[in-house]
């Protein structure tokens, strides 16, 4: 391929996107290279303040729960009070409490300050979800969900290795710089991001261009939606081994930590270089056989570990997952602005969010539990076994769902009336 025909692609893949979008993909960027706190909360814990292995896993699990409960409240935020005002007030609470973290000094600060950074750093998503649906037309918003991934691998690769140089001489550093930096989101939404949300329900209870009202309630009686953040969850499920299982049965097999950072690094290099590509070669073909195919490469590749024993063939495997990775993850995105009604967007990512939120947390205790009782070979098997369920899963979900050329341009509700969406 010549650069003429590389430098063409690249101005196809970018071209056409709202400018409003680009200052939401700078700001998620900017976030991302500042993260620090969830990355190395453990070792700061451990090697730093001396605390044991089971107290950082408390921590860890209390910053994952803070996340769990916001996604839904930040939703429903994101919606009532608009999502410029929500990612404010998470972005800046997000930098007072990851600054505050790195002075506490009690174990009980220490966790109660965690959690509520978790709470903090969790409740933008949802927002950026909504306000990126928002301003982005339905025929570009695989594309523009692809490249906002990408700016998050690009963001986290870079924060991971500046991190672990900041950590070697101050983690104080590492997080009054996270403050820094996510203040500088808030600042940036603050100047240059229009509030996006539609219209709010009037008093009769109806929404932009007469769509009934939503509530939480309406999101849980929207059955096919459900049935998508249950697959979202399976799916998390899969893709969340890699913190913990993974290197743990490395460990097991006598491999290094140095070997399962250049493992798993293979992860974020794949992202960073096939993302755009890759999307923009997918984005025009049926959603539901891409993330049927994404779910077997997904529970498969995890699968294959079972017979990695070297690391060229682990290393195989990660780029297996890691394909299923860049399919689904901005498919799957597209699916789920899809099933939203445009003035319900907030408590729909809201829901979507948490859904990857539990997992977090379900995963590395699910994974631990399996490898210490069963071995490592089962809980692969197991990822295998899930993979296939969710392939079937969105294979018969999608049954019968109107292609969004037949839907129009404009991302509809789940259905004629919220409580009673088309089942598959």
């Amino acid at each position: 391929m010549s650069i003429a025909s590389i430098r063409t692609a690249a101005r196809q893949s970018v071209s056409g996107l709202p400018r409003e979008f680009w200052w939401l993909w700078t700001s998620t960027l900017i976030n991302r290279l500042g993260s620090f706190v969830a990355t190395f909360l453990a070792l700061y814990l451990t090697l730093d303040r001396g605390y044991s292995a089971s107290y950082a896993g408390l921590v860890a699990a209390l910053h994952g729960l803070g996340g769990v409960i916001s996604s839904l409240g930040a939703g429903v935020m994101a919606d009532r009070l608009g999502r410029r005002p929500t990612l404010l007030i998470a972005q800046v609470s997000t930098a007072l409490s990851v600054a505050l973290l790195g002075f506490m000094q009690q174990p009980a600060t220490i966790a109660a300050v965690a959690f509520v950074a978790g709470m903090a750093a969790n409740a933008s998503r949802p927002a950026v979800q909504a306000m990126m649906a928002d301003i982005v037309p339905a025929e570009d918003r695989v594309r523009a969900f692809a490249l906002n991934y990408w700016a998050i691998n690009v963001g986290f690769a870079f924060s991971s290795l500046a991190a672990g140089l900041i950590a070697e001489h101050s983690y104080l550093i590492g997080f009054l710089g996270e403050g820094v930096l996510t203040l500088v989101c808030a600042l940036l939404v603050f100047w240059k991001l229009p509030e996006s949300r539609p219209e709010p329900t009037d008093a009769a209870g109806a929404g932009a261009g007469g769509e009934p009202a939503v509530s939480l309630w309406t999101v849980l009686h929207d059955r096919r939606f459900m049935a998508v953040v249950g697959l979202s969850f399976l799916m998390a499920f899969i893709f969340m081994q890699h913190s913990v299982a993974l290197p743990v049965a490395m460990g097991a097999d006598g491999f290094s930590p140095g070997d399962y950072g250049t493992v798993i690094a293979v992860n974020g290099v794949l992202i960073v270089a096939v993302q755009i590509p890759v999307t923009r070669l997918l984005e025009r073909r049926d959603p539901r056989a891409l993330l049927t195919i994404s779910a077997l490469l997904a529970g498969y590749g995890f699968g294959l570990t079972a017979f990695a024993g070297s690391i060229g063939v682990y290393m195989l495997t990660v780029v297996v997952w890691t394909l299923a990775e860049v399919v689904n993850s901005p498919t799957q995105m597209g699916l789920v602005v899809r099933l939203s009604p445009s003035h319900g967007r907030g408590r729909y990512q809201g829901m979507y969010t948490m859904s990857w939120s539990v997992a977090a947390l379900v995963a590395p205790l699910v994974g631990g539990a399996v490898i210490d009782r069963f071995g490592a070979d089962v809980l692969w098997g197991i990822c295998a076994v899930v993979g296939t369920v969710a392939a079937a899963g969105y294979w018969l979900l999608m049954r019968g769902l109107p292609t969004e050329a037949a839907e129009g341009a404009v991302a509809p509700g789940p259905a004629p009336k919220e409580t009673e969406p088309a089942a598959a």
